[in-house]
């Protein structure tokens, strides 16, 4: 072992004076890789940051899985001359069921990937408050389940987040249209002719990122949706919050093996999404992959140049003892000291890059577009990835340093 740390102490003082004789090109190819890392590390934060944001924006206002009934299909005769057709309609919607659903649900919190599950009774509406009339969703919900499903206590722009008998939570944009405040009553009815439908007290507001949903969103308790869909002790849907967001395909499969449901992840429903993910984490590994290869050329191109000038000193060493071997490593050193200086520098420039980022781009309200992390994973990962491609770049210019003829050398 005290050899061996000779010899790599010697390796590495070699490496070095080499990377100190020829200056300019140390700080020109350092300076390359920093470059090249502060964009990698900076490239791949923003899009880690824009994705969350996304996936955060669109999942944190439905749910990861939605178990509900199959929908049943019509079969209808027609009979046309001697022949009979039989043709297959979907039919009549109508509110249905889940039977058995406390069951149903408690099987399905079971599944390995499943975090949280919740009843929900379901049903179209409308709410009307003085001359204001919009067609809406009534969500019966068990507020205390629910909450973990779609987080509404970091959606409540107003109000408090409560649901007693009376009262309801209503979605911003809602309650904007009907001109009410929390604390006003508001009525709901199913629409029918003759039907008075029932009074709420506004005590919540719900602003859940999306206007469309915001427009259209009543929230009742659970046992008041039931009575009011004509669902005494039935639900339409079961929802479900996974562990893993990008797992939610594999865990609705299990899921759907539990019980004869139609069931849909927020994958399925939101395919185009999911497809521009993907396009933007190929996109970015593509980066990752053209910026080390320019890096382990430059890096390639600059080693090649110092054997070659430095081929007299190679003779030299080789002449006073220094073996193949050695001078491979010197090199192989060489490319890794590179590759770390400049990683630890582009980590440097990367985080200023952030944060001008975060500072100076901002939304029309003035805040970040969306939060950016520089996470201790990323940077190990870019500097361990830059110290090995140096390392790697550096093996071709080794081995012709190693392969120099001692006597020739000494003689160029």
């Amino acid at each position: 072992w005290p050899e061996v740390r000779t010899m790599m102490r010697f390796e590495l003082q070699i490496a070095l004076r080499f990377l100190r004789e020829g200056r300019a090109q140390s700080a020109l190819i350092v300076g390359g890789v920093m470059v090249g890392v502060a964009v990698v590390v900076f490239i791949s934060a923003l899009v880690t940051g824009l994705q969350s944001n996304t996936i955060r924006r669109t999942l944190g206002a439905q749910a990861h899985i939605v178990a509900k009934p199959v929908e049943p299909v019509a079969r209808v005769q027609i009979e046309t001359g001697n022949a009979s057709i039989a043709l297959v309609q979907t039919a009549p919607r109508k509110i249905r069921s889940i039977d058995n659903w406390q069951q149903v649900m408690a099987a399905f919190e079971a599944v390995p990937g499943v975090v949280a599950a919740s009843p929900m009774a379901s049903g179209p509406a409308i709410a009307l408050r003085g001359e204001g009339r919009n067609a809406v969703t009534v969500f019966g919900i068990d507020l205390a389940r629910y909450d973990r499903i779609v987080d509404l206590r970091d959606k409540l722009a107003a109000g408090n987040l409560r649901l007693e008998p009376g009262d309801v939570l209503v979605g911003l944009e809602l309650a904007r249209d009907l001109g009410a405040d929390i604390g006003d009553r508001i009525t709901i009815t199913d629409g029918t002719a003759g039907s008075a439908g029932e009074r709420f007290q506004i005590v919540g507001m719900i602003d859940p990122g999306n206007r469309d949903l915001s427009r259209r969103s009543v929230y009742l308790p659970l046992h008041v949706a039931q009575n009011f869909l004509g669902l005494p002790g039935g639900v339409t849907s079961i929802d479900l919050r996974v562990q893993d967001v990008f797992a939610a395909n594999t865990v609705a499969d299990r899921v759907a093996r539990v019980a004869p449901l139609t069931v849909e992840s927020w994958m399925l429903t939101n395919n185009q999404l999911l497809s521009a993910l993907n396009a933007q984490t190929m996109a970015t590994g593509m980066i990752r992959i053209f910026v080390s290869i320019v890096v382990m050329l430059g890096i390639a191109s600059v080693l090649v140049v110092a054997v070659v000038q430095k081929t007299r000193e190679i003779g030299i060493l080789r002449a006073m003892g220094a073996s193949r071997g050695q001078m491979l490593r010197v090199f192989l050193l060489q490319g890794g000291l590179v590759g770390l200086f400049g990683s630890m520098l582009g980590a440097g420039l990367s985080a200023v890059l952030i944060f001008g980022f975060s500072h100076f781009v901002r939304g029309a309200d003035g805040n970040p577009l969306f939060p950016i992390a520089l996470t201790g994973p990323l940077l190990a990962y870019a500097c361990i990835t830059a110290t090995l491609c140096g390392m790697l770049a550096a093996i071709a210019p080794a081995r012709r340093a190693a392969r120099l003829d001692p006597a020739l050398a000494m003689r160029a």
